[in-house]
C-alpha cells in the first residue's frame, strides 16, 4: 500500500513551496466564499471565472497568483464548516491531486478538532494500492507522499494519531484488495501475524485439526470444501491498566462461491470482499495497541473459504457449533453466520463487557439500506453507543430491529436451529441477526444471569464503493467502521 504521511507546520502557509497548496470554498446562497489563511484573499476574485461552487468534492486548480506554491487548488467544503466537512474535503483534495508529490493545506482552522479532522482526512485520502500493477505502474499517478497542514491548532501527537487511523483503514483495504488466489485462510492468518509484529498483542491461531478438536464446527464445516483449510485467529490486546473488555468478532470468508448452494457467476464477482469483517476487527485491535489505549480488546477472525467440492457441507447437514448447539444447514451460502456463531461463543466464554461482530453478511442489507449505510442490530444500549460513535466519525449507520417472531422461521426438524428459511424473501438481514443472537453468552448465575451486550454490524453494502470516489474514499474497499469501532474502544477505555 501507499499511504500519505501528514505533518503539522507553524510556518505561514503563504510561504509554502509545496507542489499544491489547498484552500477552501464554502457554498452559499449568494455564491461561494473563500475559506483560507491570510494572504490568499485575492483568489476569491477568480471564483466566478472558473465556476467555483464550494460543493463537496469539487476541486479547481488555479495558477499560483499568490504565495510560493507551484499550484493552488480550491476544494469545496459544502455549506457548513465542521470537523466532518473538513475531514471529507481534505481527503477529497488529496485523493484527487494525484501526481503531486507534496501537498499543503492553508485553511484557517479554529480548534484542535478541526485540525485533527484535516489531518485524518488528508491521511485517509492518500491511499493507493499498486501491488498488482506491472505494465501500467509507470503511468499510474499516485497521491502525494508528503502532506503538511499549516496550523497552530495541532501538534505531532495529532498527526501521529491521524497516521495510525489511516494505517488501520489502509490495512483493511490492502487485505480486501488482494486477489483470493493469494489471500486464503492460512495466508490471511500469516498476514495478521506480520501486521501485529512488534505490537503489545498476542496471537493464537487454530488450524483445521485444532478447530475440530476444540469444537469450532461452524468454521471447520464451512471450510471443509476447500483445498485451503480454515483458520481461527485470536488477537489479544490486554494492557495492565484496562478495566473494560471489548470483544470484536469478524467474518473472514476469503472467497464465497456459495458452496454447493452455488452463486450465479455475476454474484460471485466481488466475493473476495467477504473477509472485510475479519480485516476490520484485526485493524481496530492493532490500532488500539499502537495508540496504547487503556482498554482490553480481543479480536476473533473467523476465516474460511466457501467452496463446492465432494467434501463440502451439503444442505441438510448438521453442524455442532462451539458450545454444543447444533445447526441444520439449509443454505450453504448462508455460511457467514456459521463461522460467526463459533466466534461469538468463543468471545462470550471470556465474559467481556460487550461483543461486536462485523460482517458483510446479507444482500438484504443492501436492499434495505443501499450501499452507504451500515446496519446496526443488537442490544439497544450498545447499538446506541455504536450509532453515537459512527455519527461522531461521520460514518453512516442505521439501527434495525430483531423481531422476536422471526425466530420461529429458523426452527429445524432435526437440530437446535436452522441457518436459513428456504423460500423466505422478507427481512433476510433481520433473520441473520436473530440467528446470531442465539449464540450470545451470558455472565452470572441464576437470578444474576445477564446476557452480554452485543451489537451486529452488517456492512454488506458499505464495505465497497462502486463508481466514482467520495471524499477521502476511492472506488473499492472503504474500510468502513474502523474509525467507529476505534472511537468506541476509546470511549470504553474511559469507563
Amino acid at each position: 500500500m501507499t499511504v500519505s504521511r501528514v505533518s503539522v507546520s507553524a510556518q505561514p502557509s503563504i510561504e509554502s513551496t509545496a507542489d499544491v497548496i489547498v484552500i477552501g470554498a464554502v457554498q452559499g446562497k449568494d455564491g461561494p466564499t473563500l475559506f483560507a489563511d491570510p494572504g490568499f484573499e485575492e483568489i476569491a476574485a477568480q471564483f466566478a471565472a472558473v465556476a467555483v461552487s464550494g460543493t463537496e468534492d469539487q476541486l479547481i486548480r488555479l495558477a499560483p497568483v499568490v504565495g510560493a506554491a507551484k499550484t493552488i487548488a480550491v476544494i469545496g467544503l459544502g455549506s457548513v464548516v465542521t470537523p466532518e466537512s473538513l475531514r471529507y474535503a481534505a481527503g477529497s483534495a488529496v485523493r484527487q491531486l494525484t501526481g503531486a508529490a507534496t501537498v499543503a493545506f492553508a485553511l484557517p482552522l479554529a480548534d484542535a478538532d478541526q485540525a485533527a479532522a484535516v489531518l485524518e482526512g488528508a491521511a485517509l485520502g492518500g491511499y493507493s494500492f499498486t501491488t498488482y500493477r506491472k505494465a501500467s505502474l509507470a503511468a499510474t499517478k499516485l497521491p502525494a507522499t508528503d502532506i503538511t497542514v499549516h496550523t497552530d491548532q495541532a501538534d505531532e501527537d495529532a498527526s501521529d494519531r491521524a497516521g495510525i487511523v489511516a494505517d488501520a483503514v489502509s490495512l483493511v483495504k490492502d487485505l480486501v484488495n488482494m486477489p483470493p488466489l493469494d489471500l486464503y485462510p492460512e495466508s490471511l492468518a500469516n498476514l495478521a501475524a506480520a501486521a501485529a509484529e512488534g505490537l503489545p498483542v498476542t496471537l493464537t491461531v487454530w488450524d483445521e485439526d485444532q478447530l475440530v478438536a476444540d469444537g469450532f464446527g461452524g468454521i471447520a464445516g464451512v471450510g471443509q470444501g476447500s483445498t485451503r483449510p480454515p483458520r481461527l485467529v485470536k488477537v489479544s490486546y490486554d494492557p495492565i491498566e484496562a478495566t473494560q473488555h471489548l470483544a470484536l468478532v469478524g467474518k473472514g470468508i476469503t472467497f464465497d462461491t456459495g458452496g454447493l448452494s452455488l452463486k450465479p457467476p455475476a454474484s460471485m464477482v466481488g466475493m473476495k470482499y467477504d473477509m472485510t469483517g475479519a480485516a476490520t476487527v484485526l485493524a481496530v485491535t492493532l490500532a488500539a495497541a499502537r495508540l496504547r489505549l487503556p482498554v482490553r480488546l480481543t479480536a476473533w477472525l473467523c476465516i474460511a473459504e466457501n467452496m463446492p467440492s465432494g467434501s463440502a457441507i451439503r444442505p441438510n447437514d448438521v453442524l455442532t457449533m462451539r458450545g454444543g448447539r447444533t445447526v441444520e444447514v439449509l443454505n450453504t451460502d448462508a455460511e457467514g453466520r456459521l463461522v460467526l456463531a463459533d466466534g461469538l461463543v468463543a468471545a462470550g466464554e471470556e465474559s467481556p463487557d460487550a461483543i461486536i461482530d462485523v460482517a458483510t453478511l446479507t444482500g438484504a442489507a443492501i436492499v434495505a439500506l443501499g450501499t452507504r449505510y451500515s446496519a446496526v442490530l443488537g442490544n439497544d444500549d450498545l447499538v446506541a453507543q455504536v450509532l453515537a460513535a459512527s455519527k461522531a466519525e461521520g460514518e453512516l449507520a442505521w439501527p434495525m430491529p430483531m423481531p422476536e417472531e422471526l425466530r420461529a422461521l429458523l426452527n429445524s426438524d432435526v437440530a437446535d436451529i436452522a441457518n436459513a428459511k428456504i423460500g423466505n424473501t422478507g427481512g433476510g438481514m433481520l433473520l441473520a441477526a436473530v440467528f446470531l443472537n442465539e449464540f450470545i453468552g451470558s455472565t452470572g448465575e441464576g437470578a444474576e444471569t445477564t446476557t452480554i451486550p452485543w451489537a451486529h454490524l452488517d456492512i454488506a453494502g458499505s464495505a465497497q464503493l462502486v463508481g466514482g470516489g467520495l471524499g477521502f474514499t476511492a472506488p473499492g474497499p472503504t474500510g468502513v467502521t474502523v474509525r467507529t469501532l476505534l472511537r468506541l474502544a476509546e470511549e470504553f477505555s474511559r469507563k
